[in-house]
């Protein structure tokens, strides 16, 4: 008897709008399968010791970077990231494997004083169980890893939902992880290009007991009162607007070269890059100007040619967000100093904005394309109050040389992360997440670890 062929669905790519891969479109029957075999493989990794999955992730940060460029040239190909970028990705990526192999040894416990003589009082940490994992396109390797990563090392199996953009390089890691000697069905990759039905299947079975996702607000809430009548552990890194506040004692080419690498990396599609760059009055005018000519002057073209630094936008719906910002902007009174236009396909000119105002859509939400706008502020109180005038609370940035003002302006904003003359602060040691509608949880360092684990209390009378 023949068995029904596995159903499969198109992967386009973003830069050429050709076919580039045929995909398993998995079903819920898939979901359910990856969910028992989940299940059964979490009874004996948990039981591994804590050695051997340091060895097995030390050895999948290996094969990581033995594989650089292949990975790099399948982020590219899927997302279109320019390749050099997505090189620099896949090490980051990599680099939670590598942290992760040795904080796998330091899950350490307590020993609690005891009010009698006659007890002893110990507290332990355990793997909380399968993990689902839901994973955004922009980032298709490193987000994977800092969810991977630390599930793995505390001894939880983990099945990762790849995002329909760009499964290639999921697909791509899971093998990896085998290659390494990794137990199977320890980490399973879902392929899908409808996420609801199989998603639905890990929501409702108790046996999943938690849930970390990275994506939208919209849909990090929808999960968490999912997850709700099981009581699955959340962990959610959820949208963001990030500012960037320019003082005006900062250093001006420096600055400008922060924002450039803060804003247009990845053709502005990161959930961390700034979203609204405010000038200090007194150098706005010269930091506009320098920041539309280095915005002017970055290549773009093919994702794949080691000399492009902007790529195209993921697919038709974020280009006609990023069109609908920019025209919305100039129809309000605001001027593209530089760019303002789509290009081909899907691709949208590096763009500066000056004339910004607040009650500009570009100010109310999430451009996630390549559109830096700029608005002038007076002082330091104005400032503050602008940057946490969002719903949103992931990063946010400032560049001064005054001590004083730096420690202020740090406590002042209301964001997870702050780079503070730092226009790239995420690594894989330091916690990663937001405040307000940008979720909760940390991804990074001991705190990523933490939201994998349950404590557990033993006391112990010994009389």
């Amino acid at each position: 008897m023949t068995g029904t062929a596995q159903p499969t669905f198109d992967l386009i790519s973003p830069s050429s709008g050709q076919v580039i891969a045929q995909i398993p479109d998995q079903t819920v029957q898939d979901a359910q399968d990856a969910v028992e075999r989940s299940v059964k493989a979490f009874g004996s990794w948990r039981t591994t010791s804590v050695y051997e999955r340091s060895v097995l992730l030390r050895k999948f940060n290996d094969l990581m970077l033995r594989d650089v460029g292949e990975i790099a040239r399948l982020i590219a190909s899927e997302m279109g990231k320019p390749v050099t970028e997505a090189a620099g990705e896949v090490k980051y990526a990599a680099s939670f494997l590598e942290w992760y192999a040795e904080e796998a040894k330091r899950i350490y416990g307590t020993v609690v004083p005891s009010q009698s003589v006659t007890k002893q009082l110990m507290v332990t940490h355990e793997p909380v169980g399968p993990v689902y994992a839901v994973t955004p396109w922009n980032f298709p390797a490193a987000m994977a890893t800092r969810k991977v990563g630390p599930a793995l090392a505390a001894g939880c199996t983990i099945i990762l939902k790849a995002a329909e953009q760009s499964p290639l390089t999921a697909l791509k890691m899971a093998e990896l992880w085998t290659e390494a000697g990794g137990p199977a069905d320890t980490f399973i990759v879902l392929t899908t290009s409808d996420p609801v039905p199989t998603t639905k299947v890990m929501m409702d079975d108790a046996r999943i007991r938690k849930i970390t996702f990275t994506g939208s607000t919209e849909v990090g809430r929808l999960l968490a009162a999912q997850a709700a009548p099981t009581l699955k552990r959340v962990s959610l890194e959820l949208g963001g607007h990030a500012p960037y506040l320019i003082f005006d004692d900062a250093d001006l080419d420096q600055a400008v070269a922060d924002v450039i690498a803060c804003k247009f990396r990845n053709a502005g599609q990161t959930c961390v890059c700034v979203n609204r760059v405010y000038v200090q009055r007194g150098i706005a005018d010269e930091f506009t100007r320098k920041l539309s000519e280095a915005a002017a002057q970055l290549k773009v073209g093919d994702p794949l040619d080691a000399a492009t630094q902007i790529g195209p936008l993921v697919d038709a719906q974020g280009l006609a967000k990023v069109k609908r910002h920019v025209t919305d902007a100039l129809s309000k009174g605001a001027t593209a100093t530089t760019g303002g236009e789509a290009g081909e396909g899907l691709y949208f000119q590096p763009t500066v904005l000056s004339g910004v105002r607040a009650e500009m859509l570009i100010m109310q939400e999430e451009t996630f394309g390549p559109v830096a706008p700029i608005i002038v502020f007076d002082t330091e109180e104005e400032a503050v109050k602008a940057a946490n005038d969002t719903e949103f609370g992931l990063a946010a940035y400032l560049w001064t040389n005054n001590l004083s003002r730096a420690f202020r302006v740090s406590a002042a904003l209301e964001y997870g992360i702050i780079g503070l003359n730092d226009p790239v602060p995420s690594t894989a040691q330091a916690p990663f997440g937001g405040v307000k509608q940008s979720g909760y949880g940390r991804e990074g360092g001991l705190w990523g670890i933490q939201e994998y684990l349950t404590t557990k209390y033993l006391s112990m009378n010994v009389k």
